[in-house]
């Protein structure tokens, strides 16, 4: 069964897809869509803790490394 952005799972067929849309507008059924992605929290926290960890000096280099990078692609 395919599974949906979420993960939610949804019929494979287009038939068995429009009946469950059918059940869920008429709410014999309730969406399975997630309130809140959890994915967006974890990159906030991994961020935050690899900057703290990083030496000014690190930070620097990987910066610098980042602008070649953009004033490479731009040629």
């Amino acid at each position: 069964m395919p599974k949906g952005p979420q993960g939610q799972k949804r019929p494979a067929d287009a038939i068995g897809l429009a009946v469950m849309i059918g059940k869920i507008a008429t709410g014999e059924i309730e969406d399975t869509v997630a309130t809140e992605d959890h994915r967006s929290k974890g990159g906030k926290r991994g961020g935050a803790a690899r900057a703290a960890a990083l030496t000014p000096e690190q930070r620097s280099d990987i910066a610098q490394v980042a602008v070649a990078a953009r004033w490479k692609k731009a040629d």
